[in-house]
C-alpha cells in the first residue's frame, strides 16, 4: 500500500491521506451505490468525501494504487454504525492529472443503505442531501 504519511492512521497502524482528495478537477464527478445520481464539481465532490470518511468507524486499506494509463485504485474495510462494509473507490485522472471521475462501490447493500440514510441526514437541507436516501426510501 502506498503511505502518504500524513493522513488518518488505520487499525493497522498505516497512515494514509487520498492524494486526489486536494487534487479534483473543478468538474469533477462522484457516483457511487449509495448515490442517487451524479455529483458534480470539485467542492460538491470533496464535501461528500470528507463527509463519508467522518462517518466510517474506520478505515482499513488493503490496496491504494495506480491502474491502467489513468486510474486509481483504492480497497477498504470500514464499518458504519457497528455494520461491516467493504469499500472500492475508483479515480480516473484527466490529462492534467487531477482527479475527474470517481466511482464508490459500497457492500454488502444493507450497510450500503445505511451508509446513504446517514448522508442523507448529514446533508438535510441541501441540495447534496438529494443524492443519498431519505429514511422511509429503500
Amino acid at each position: 500500500m502506498q503511505n502518504a504519511g500524513n493522513g488518518d492512521v488505520d487499525r493497522q497502524g498505516l497512515s494514509y491521506y487520498p492524494w486526489w482528495l486536494d487534487n479534483l478537477a473543478d468538474d469533477a464527478t462522484l457516483e457511487g451505490a449509495a448515490m442517487n445520481g451524479t455529483a458534480r464539481g470539485a467542492e460538491t465532490v470533496r464535501s461528500i468525501v470528507v463527509k463519508a470518511r467522518e462517518l466510517y468507524g474506520h478505515q482499513d486499506f488493503s490496496y491504494t494504487g495506480d491502474f491502467g494509463d489513468d486510474g486509481f485504485l483504492e480497497i477498504y474495510d470500514s464499518s458504519i454504525h457497528g455494520e461491516p462494509l467493504k469499500v472500492v473507490v475508483t479515480v480516473t485522472r484527466n490529462a492534467a492529472g487531477q482527479a475527474q471521475d470517481l466511482a464508490v462501490l459500497h457492500r454488502p447493500r444493507n450497510a450500503m443503505l445505511l451508509f446513504s440514510r446517514l448522508m442523507h441526514e448529514e446533508f438535510a437541507g441541501s441540495p447534496v442531501a438529494d443524492h443519498f436516501l431519505a429514511e422511509d426510501e429503500s
